[in-house]
């Protein structure tokens, strides 16, 4: 039971690594395209720049996170349950705010599930910390 514990704790973390990850890359590819549409646009110059710059920072911390979740998911014993289970909240609060400003939108609904499937693999996790 234990084994079967661990195991599908760590397949949970490796799916919500892969869905960020890929969240992260597919993001980071549409930044020049979202660009362009910013520098067209009617805002001012200082939120044309914080439009770029915060587009680039989701992309990268959906990254970093794709990377941590991995790594735990490949050695679990650098992580206590708590520690996952903070790290889990970072995509569903993204989650939360993408509903709360864009509505449905896939792109909330991409990070609820990677969200939950880190929370659950947390809660299967063995370290309790």
């Amino acid at each position: 039971m234990k084994h079967t514990r661990s195991l599908i704790s760590r397949l949970l973390l490796t799916a919500s690594a892969a869905l960020l990850a890929s969240g992260g890359v597919a993001h980071g590819l549409a930044y020049a395209k979202a660009s362009t549409i910013a520098e067209h646009s009617t805002l001012p110059r200082f939120f044309t720049a914080a439009f770029k710059g915060l587009w680039l920072s989701d992309a990268l911390s959906s990254m970093v996170l794709a990377l941590i979740l991995g790594a735990i998911a490949l050695r679990p014993a650098v992580a206590t349950r708590p520690l996952i289970m903070l790290i889990a909240a970072s995509p569903i609060a993204g989650a939360v705010a993408i509903f709360w400003t864009m509505g449905n939108f896939y792109a909330g609904h991409l990070l609820l599930l990677s969200g939950t499937a880190a929370l659950l693999g947390a809660m299967l996790n063995e370290n309790a910390g």
